[in-house]
């Protein structure tokens, strides 16, 4: 199965990569592809149940879906993940 998210606050390929590594981790992820120019998440994933988890780790990396609340914390959270994803480059 096949699903695009779109997400708040992707700035950058550090934001990018980020993402990627981490829903990597998920046990059911096979592939995910980040377009940061329209703020994009593709996933493709084993088992449908697993969409919800795939969002909450989005949401704390502070990257939150469109429309879900975008408060500072999840603005600091993706500055913090944009370094990290930097270094990782």
């Amino acid at each position: 199965m096949k699903t695009t998210i779109k997400v708040q606050n992707l700035k950058c390929e550090g934001c990018a990569n980020t993402i990627s590594k981490k829903l990597h981790t998920i046990e059911s992820v096979s592939n995910v592809e980040v377009v940061v120019e329209k703020s994009l998440v593709e996933i493709s994933y084993e088992n449908e149940g697993i969409i919800e988890t795939i969002k909450s780790t989005l949401n704390s990396l502070g990257y939150p879906e469109e429309g879900e609340s975008n408060n500072f914390g999840n603005k600091a959270k993706s500055y913090v993940s944009c370094a990290i994803g930097k270094i990782d480059l």
